[in-house]
């Protein structure tokens, strides 16, 4: 049972406001993060806008996922800002930071043998007790609907395989509907036409107005469907900008060190990258 308290706090939180096509969703300003004894970013500068995606790329180790949770503002940086919504993630309350970004982590691990729709609704719990509760039916459809896991919405999360597992997560991450979506290898475990519905969701919430930031591995699907995207190397950002400018064969085979070619795909110009190997 809640207490006066918890009411209380439910219905003072200060709801997101509609953001505007091109501002700014997140920033990162300067950002630096250590784990340990280790530098994994250092003074890292990133913008995310409504209405784009933007593809965090490079090999293991670059400091994709770090940068994707301190822009969720669930790692603290050791020096640097990061802004969501036009303040510094700090200032809001964890309560109204869920109003504001969602985030999809690379595995998704449960102890109960909850339903796949419980799970699925559980995006929804930052709008309890605001005017925006009763939209929790419509969203927790329509995102099982998104993700095709509608047909098995009874079954035990438990008794998925890894690919169900990893779409019932982004369906609650879509349920949660909030502005600024953190995605980290949403693909990784997903088959060839997963891969592409999971992109095609990215684009179509970008189109909705709302920001998008995604972990890839895979430089042709973040080459197809990103509007810019980030090369990590070495905890800094080495390129910023849209697949076809920054996605240079000397480029990616320096960070990767793995020699690569790139050419434009012969029908829709997008970058294709082939690894360069012995006969």
């Amino acid at each position: 049972m809640r207490t006066l308290r918890d009411l209380f706090a439910v219905r003072t939180r200060e709801l997101p406001s509609p953001v505007a096509p091109g501002s700014p969703a997140v920033e990162a300003a300067g950002l630096s993060v250590r784990l340990g004894q280790r530098q994994v970013l250092d003074s890292v500068d990133l913008t995310a806008h409504a209405g784009e995606v933007v593809a965090l790329v490079g090999p293991n180790g670059a400091g994709k996922s770090t940068l994707l949770a301190a822009l969720a503002a669930d790692l603290a940086p050791a020096s640097g800002e990061v802004r969501i919504d036009g303040r510094p993630a700090t200032a809001w309350s964890a309560p109204e930071l869920a109003l504001r970004r969602s985030v999809l982590p690379q595995s998704a691990v449960l102890s109960f043998p909850f339903p796949v729709e419980d799970v699925v609704r559980m995006g929804r719990a930052p709008w309890t007790g605001t005017e925006r509760e009763d939209e929790d039916d419509a969203a927790v459809a329509a995102a099982m609907e998104a993700t095709e896991v509608t047909r098995f919405a009874d079954r035990p999360f438990s008794a998925l395989s890894g690919g169900e597992k990893a779409r019932v997560a982004l369906a609650r991450v879509l349920a949660q509907r909030a502005p600024l979506m953190l995605l980290d290898e949403p693909t990784a475990a997903l088959d060839l036409r997963h891969q592409e519905l999971v992109l095609r969701i990215c684009r179509e919430r970008a189109a909705a107005g709302d920001a998008v930031v995604v972990v890839l591995h895979d430089l042709g699907l973040a080459a197809a469907y990103a509007d810019r995207a980030a090369v990590l190397h070495d905890g800094r950002i080495a390129e910023l900008g849209p697949p076809e400018t920054v996605f240079s064969g000397e480029l990616l085979g320096e960070v990767y060190r793995q020699p690569v070619e790139v050419f434009p795909h012969p029908r829709t110009g997008t970058p294709l990258i082939v690894p360069v190997r012995q006969n």
